[in-house]
């Protein structure tokens, strides 16, 4: 539910929340001129850098059902509000200040004493002044679609090399999987064009990444059940019900908090960067070499080890 009248745009958000209650006796939470170094934005120049972040909430709390007394665990804990900003920065990198309003938002208002939370964030390094945007959302809102930060995306993960994604045995493989009840996450490996010399890292990354793209897509050419697949969202979506991803992961690694982008010809430090992101219920490499796992068979055999499908 959506606030349409705003008394006072530029008002405390603890006037708003007094305001906009008509009076009402509510209890408030509040966490004040919060700042935060964080990589944000859709600017290229906003990549790779950070810039200073304030984050401003005020929570309205449903009254007790009973006296808390001096009891913690009866209460919203301020280190709720503290751990929505902190989770939802390190769940992925964001190019909209909106887009991480709504989740931290939802976060808070999943917790049972929130009844309704108002959310200023304000850029201070980009302009003259603080740009920013602000929100108020209630519970039963659509904020609450809010993602676990560093769950697993439930599958396994199959890496293959260009001779395998090309064998003719993708069909087999994927006809394994699917019998074993398995959800199965592809990452297609190409063969890379010759690297551009002069070309600077961070730009020859990122042509490489719109290769292994380019391999996803030709994976869904080869079996109409593997879908392409590049977020989270797409992917946790996909493990439940079912579904064989190729997947495109140019966006995950690009928007991963923290982590330098992975060079994508090195299968080791790639897979280990999707890894780290996704969270695999297993790890299988089929004609590459991949520090750690191994490589279960040559690409011109069909047959996947049983312990490959979880049998013994």
């Amino acid at each position: 539910m959506r606030e349409t009248s705003t008394p006072s745009a530029f008002a405390s958000l603890e006037e708003r929340s007094r305001s906009a209650s008509g009076g009402d006796a509510w209890d408030r939470l509040s966490l004040r001129d919060h700042v935060v170094d964080v990589e944000i934005g859709a600017f290229q120049s906003e990549r790779g850098a950070t810039q200073a972040v304030q984050f401003d909430i005020v929570v309205e709390l449903f009254p007790a059902v009973s006296d808390a007394g001096d009891d913690v665990d009866q209460i919203l804990s301020y280190d709720t509000l503290v751990d929505a900003v902190a989770d939802q920065l390190a769940f992925e990198r964001l190019n909209l200040l909106e887009t991480l309003a709504e989740r931290i938002a939802g976060a808070i208002l999943n917790a049972p004493q929130a009844a309704k939370v108002y959310v200023r964030i304000q850029k201070l390094d980009r302009g003259p002044g603080a740009l920013g945007v602000e929100i108020v959302r209630s519970k039963g809102g659509a904020s609450q679609a809010v993602q676990d930060p560093g769950s697993s995306c439930g599958a396994a993960l199959m890496v293959l090399g260009h001779q395998a994604a090309t064998s003719g045995n993708l069909a087999g493989w994927i006809d394994q999987f699917e019998a074993a009840g398995l959800p199965l996450v592809i990452l297609s490996l190409p063969e890379f064009a010759p690297a551009k010399g002069d070309a600077p890292a961070n730009v020859q990354r990122r042509i490489d990444l719109l290769s292994i793209e380019q391999a996803a897509w030709a994976l869904a050419g080869q079996d109409t059940r593997c879908v392409v697949m590049a977020t989270r969202t797409e992917l946790a979506h996909g493990a439940a019900t079912g579904t064989m991803t190729a997947l495109a992961p140019a966006k995950i690694l690009l928007d991963a908090p923290g982590h330098d982008v992975p060079d994508p010809r090195d299968p080791s430090q790639l897979v280990k960067a999707i890894a780290r992101e996704l969270q695999p219920a297993a790890t299988v490499a089929i004609g590459v070499n991949v520090d750690g796992v191994d490589d279960v068979l040559e690409a011109s055999c069909r047959q996947l080890p049983p312990k490959v499908l979880g049998k013994s």
